[in-house]
């Protein structure tokens, strides 16, 4: 069953995709399972050799699609920017999720057409599921050999939401907008797996005022919330687009499902 794709109509990169976070996660546990070190990069974000490892397998791993590969590990070669369809790609989102051992790290690998995100794959190694979008087709989960559709939550009302957050870069004012919004509990996840969960209608909405969010950070998550059934915007709820040339969201990020995010774009106006 894991080595079918639960679309009917798979574009021709899913499996490359597939596949490329799958050999990367078996490369990251490895290094998980050691001891290893980190260092601060110049943006002050840690990096380990998992991080590296991971970029270099996915890198090769995707090269037969002749897409240009914009990763978080490498300098940005602007040339993307004549491209139609590049890769977006995170090799290892939640280091410091890694590096404190809380599990709750990813790897993400996007497909981007014309701006648009049209294929996600996050995979989580430590429990060995992949969650998997393409465009028009549906998110699913790929857990015990087993795929399964997500869907968000049906929660309307703002005081029964459940909302996750940043362990590590919570801010001040993003707590003091959660009591705000009033909603009915926040829990901290890392990484992608803040969206993750509302892809499974697990939580409802996730939001950050940041403007150092890359693209990488966001690219696959972008096509699994949409097809969901949930929503991404920036604060103000203007669209989402990727492969420009501003690689960072500057006006910060909300994920919802799609219910209540009118709402919160009202309220952070306000």
């Amino acid at each position: 069953m894991s080595n079918s794709l639960p679309f009917s109509n798979p574009i021709s990169e899913a499996r490359l995709a597939l596949d490329a976070a799958k050999k990367a996660s078996t490369a990251v546990m490895r290094v998980y399972g050691e001891e290893f070190t980190s260092h601060l990069k110049d943006d002050d974000s840690p990096i380990t050799k998992a991080d590296l490892q991971s970029n270099e397998i996915i890198k090769q791993a995707l090269a037969s699609s002749g897409h240009h590969v914009l990763s978080e590990e490498d300098a940005d070669d602007t040339s993307r920017l004549g491209q139609e369809k590049i890769w977006i790609v995170d090799p290892l989102d939640g280091t410091s999720d890694f590096v404190n051992r809380t599990g709750e790290f990813t790897i993400m690998i996007a497909l981007v057409h014309n701006k648009v995100p049209v294929l996600g794959v996050i995979s989580r190694p430590t429990t060995d599921t992949i969650f998997l979008a393409q465009k028009n087709s549906g998110a699913f989960k790929l857990e015990n050999e087993k795929w399964s559709r997500l869907q968000v939550s049906n929660t309307r009302n703002l005081a029964q939401c459940k909302a996750v957050g940043s362990r590590f870069h919570l801010t001040e004012q993003e707590k003091e907008f959660f009591k705000k919004l009033g909603v009915a509990s926040f829990e901290s996840r890392g990484s992608s797996l803040k969206v993750a969960e509302i892809c499974q209608g697990l939580a409802d909405l996730y939001l950050t005022t940041s403007n150092k969010i890359k693209q990488w950070d966001t690219c696959a998550s972008h096509c699994l919330i949409t097809e969901s059934g949930g929503k991404i915007t920036d604060m103000y709820g203007n669209l989402v687009l990727y492969n420009t040339e501003k690689l960072n969201h500057e006006n910060g990020l909300v994920v919802t499902n799609g219910l209540v995010h009118e709402e919160i774009i009202r309220k952070y106006s306000s």
